[in-house]
């Protein structure tokens, strides 16, 4: 199954590859009509979505380790492609130490290299360290559709869930340019900012999965339930760090990112606002990990669709029209209670349903 999950993974960088070459600059002028947005934009998408094949061929090599087990070399190619992405953003950037000065282009360039990177490494730990996996050429380049199919059947609710990601973002910044380009650089700068505190649930979550998921087959509801509990307690703690760093540093955070008064303004405001959603969020994420390890990933579909698409668009689309972008942040809180409130029913339903051994 390995063997085909190479071969997904290639086949989905040449829907990529394509999408960079014929849709980068129809996607980015959708959402503004300034052209210098357009024209930097434009760029940053070509050679993300071009050079992705670093990013899918991480993703695939880290999943195999920790399907595996072998988590702490997964969180090593994780690290590793965010330090060299890190270390390169303000090098060609801004053209430090000799290098070319490449603005919104280097970022691009410094993410693909982290990426690519973090994929050499993953494929050397797997062939290296991962005995439970061998992977063959022969079989990379002719997969077996039944383990297609198999894949594809766990995978689609993953993928339309991150594909509402997307498509929240897409309507969030047409909803927040028509106030103004200012908003949108805020709403930029918070989902990157945000990644600090998500990174390390994703990260938690990653070894949980596969110690929910054996014991669910050796029919351990005992190690199960602790497993859970810890993850959320874990999950909470770090969220609750986030909330706090974000209440009470907003400015710093966002100076971060070389912030006008202008930003500050409606930043400050929208970074406290937003994180209020982070006393629900960790429960709500290790929740949807759950479902998945027992099989159940139709329900972290449904909660991704309702808080993303369901509750927070409508929701910012109903506030925006008070002509107050302040007012506007809090469909962020309002959509995280809602996806709790079916985080929680859920949870109870499988626990109820699979557990009962």
């Amino acid at each position: 199954m390995a063997d085909s999950a190479i071969f997904l993974a290639g086949a989905s960088y040449l829907v990529f590859l394509l999408v960079g070459l014929l849709f980068a600059h129809l996607f980015v002028a959708s959402q503004t009509n300034i052209e210098s947005i357009i024209d930097y934009g434009t760029a940053y998408v070509q050679i993300v979505t071009i050079a992705s094949f670093g990013l899918f061929g991480q993703v695939c090599g880290e999943r195999l380790l920790q399907a595996t087990g072998r988590t702490f070399y997964s969180m090593i190619t994780q690290a590793t492609g965010a330090i060299i992405n890190i270390i390169l953003d303000p090098i060609l950037i801004f053209g430090l130490f000799g290098f070319p000065r490449l603005e919104v282009a280097g970022a691009a360039i410094a993410t693909v290299i982290g990426q690519t990177v973090a994929m050499i490494l993953a494929m050397f730990f797997n062939f290296r360290f991962n005995k439970d996996i061998h992977l063959r050429l022969r079989k990379i380049l002719h997969p077996e559709m039944r383990y297609v199919s198999n894949i594809y059947a766990i995978g689609i609710p993953s993928i339309l869930m991150i594909s509402i990601s997307s498509v929240m973002t897409f309507c969030m910044n047409r909803i927040l340019m028509g106030f103004s380009s200012t908003a949108t650089a805020v709403f930029g700068a918070y989902y990157k900012i945000q990644s600090f505190f998500f990174m390390p649930v994703f990260g938690l979550n990653n070894g949980m999965v596969p110690i929910v998921a054996y014991n669910y087959g050796a029919r351990n509801r005992e190690r199960i339930m602790k497993t859970i509990r810890l993850s959320m307690t874990y999950a909470v703690l770090i969220m609750l760090i986030g909330l706090a760093v974000f209440q009470l540093i907003p400015d710093t955070l966002l100076l971060l990112f070389d912030a006008s008064e202008n930003m500050l303004e409606i930043g400050e405001v929208a970074l406290r606002v937003i994180s209020l959603s982070y006393l629900f969020a960790g429960i709500c994420v290790v929740s949807g990990s759950v479902f998945q390890a027992l099989g159940d990933s139709i329900y972290s579909l449904i909660i991704s669709v309702a808080r993303q698409l369901v509750v927070l668009i409508p929701a910012a689309y109903l506030l925006s029209l008070t002509g107050r972008l302040e007012l506007v942040w809090w469909a962020f809180p309002i959509a995280e209670l809602a996806s709790l409130a079916l985080s929680l029913i859920f949870l109870r339903r499988v626990t109820k349903n699979r557990l009962q051994f």
